[in-house]
């Protein structure tokens, strides 16, 4: 990272954020700082939706360097986040030295390592966050790890521990200047606690009303004040319905921008009912909001928001 991205405190960090369009709080923004600062990676856990994925976006967007993702899900293993060999173009490099005899009488080491030459390698997301680069370093974003299984969750910490990656044909790949890491977890189970004590760990909230409101204006500018702060008063009420999924930031943003497309400059009981499936995606969570009464649910977020 070059000294004029560097951030010296953590007011340059929450200033850089707003700058690239995502507004943290004090504690998320500090988490960020000494995460540069120490170089250690920073694991963010909390509910789905509340911008856990998008601090990895802003923070290459912000510092330069390559966004670098591994989507992580049940089963994954080395060959789909680390790397592996191309086998149909190592099959076609052989014929082709046998059809122009180039493997005539050829030693069959030399042919072996011929056929494990790096170029022959696919680079997966760790092994391509630890390659030499020209550029800043990546930023590796590992997400939603909590899917993946203990075994990959201990392959994790030994590849984050002194940032190598040995490949057997090649020796072991170690970054000169590591990548900026960022692991999220939705929390559908635990990560253990060996990989949590790697990172610096902050847990993700999500946003206060005001906050809220600021969030939606920003990424629908489209949308008035009036509508911005009502979408925002009735998505902080459905999160305290005990829904199944309860809605994230991503979710206000949709709200607003469908109830704008469809002209609405505030909220009814009517526009809500219709474009309720933008912002709870699961039908069980749309009864109990309809259960808990949409009607003084729209008449309590109108009078927060500030409508008539």
């Amino acid at each position: 990272m070059s000294d004029d991205n560097q951030p010296k405190s953590v007011d340059d960090v929450l200033h850089a954020l707003d700058e690239h369009e995502y507004l943290a709080d004090e504690g998320l923004a500090t988490a960020i700082f000494l995460s540069l600062e120490l170089r250690r990676p920073l694991f963010l856990e909390g509910e789905a939706g509340v911008g856990k994925t998008e601090v990895a976006k802003v923070l290459s967007r912000w510092l330069g360097g390559r966004l670098i993702r591994l989507q992580c899900y049940e089963g994954i293993d080395s060959a789909q986040a680390v790397y592996e060999w191309d086998y149909a173009r190592q099959l076609l490099h052989l014929r082709t030295s046998e059809a122009t005899g180039q493997a005539t009488g050829a030693d069959i080491a030399d042919l072996e390592s011929e056929l494990y030459d790096p170029r022959f390698l696919i680079r997966r997301p760790l092994l391509e966050a630890l390659s030499p680069t020209d550029g800043p370093p990546p930023v590796l974003l590992i997400d939603e790890v909590d899917r993946a299984d203990d075994e990959f969750e201990a392959f994790l910490l030994e590849a984050l521990s002194d940032y190598s990656i040995t490949v057997p044909e090649l020796g072991t790949i170690k970054a000169e200047d590591p990548p900026f890491v960022v692991l999220t977890s939705n929390r559908t189970r635990d990560v253990h606690d060996a990989l949590k004590r790697r990172c610096l760990y902050h847990w993700v909230e999500h946003p206060d009303f005001d906050r809220e409101v600021e969030i939606v204006k920003l990424r629908a500018p489209g949308v008035g004040d009036p509508l911005a702060r009502q979408v925002a008063a009735a998505t902080e009420a459905m999160r305290g319905f005990g829904l199944y999924k309860p809605p994230g930031v991503a979710e206000s943003i949709d709200w607003a921008l469908s109830l704008a497309a469809l002209g609405r400059e505030q909220i009814d009981e009517a526009s809500v009912e219709s474009t309720l499936g933008t912002v709870l995606k699961y039908r069980e969570d749309q009864q109990r909001v309809s259960e808990k009464g949409l009607a003084e649910m729209v008449r309590n977020a109108v009078l927060r928001g500030g409508g008539g």
